[in-house]
């Protein structure tokens, strides 16, 4: 055996010593119950929005999606929402809030350095290529959609 490794597996028996073991049961049903009131919220809004509004059904979705938005920059300002992160893993991550967090945080972090160069320069570092996969994905699913639609329109014979 060489020295490294040797080196690698004296590091390895050190790291599984050290390291905690993850609880995976109680991560998944904080991250469920997180997430699922996160879901319940945005519910709660779009009926209290349809019962009392005369909007549009997509105008109300739209209204929702921006007040979850807020909330969650808000809570991010303030150092809430990380804590709820930190607990609840993919329950605070994966709705809409957590893109919010993503981007608030981020230009929170960067803030001291100027509103052009700071803030928004390293608004999107992490959020960007959220954003660009799920351009590039709806173009390409577009397309496709469009293809099979020409099948079915007759334009192409089958």
């Amino acid at each position: 055996m060489s020295d490294v490794e040797t080196r690698n597996e004296k590091y390895a028996d050190y790291v599984n010593k050290m390291a905690l073991p993850s609880k995976y049961f109680p991560s998944l049903i904080w991250a469920f119950l997180v997430g699922g009131l996160i879901c319940i919220l945005g519910q709660s809004l779009y009926l209290l929005f349809e019962t009392v509004t005369n909007l549009s059904k997509e105008l109300i979705a739209g209204l929702v999606a921006v007040i979850l938005i807020g909330i969650a920059a808000f809570l991010t300002a303030i150092g809430v929402y990380d804590r709820i992160g930190a607990f609840s893993g993919g329950g605070s991550i994966i709705p809409i809030t957590g893109f919010s967090n993503a981007v608030s945080a981020s230009a929170i972090e960067h803030r001291k350095e100027g509103l052009i160069f700071g803030t928004c320069a390293n608004m999107f570092k992490i959020a960007g290529p959220v954003i660009v996969v799920g351009v590039a994905l709806s173009w390409v699913v577009g397309f496709v959609y469009f293809i099979i639609s020409l099948f079915y329109s007759g334009i192409f014979p089958t």
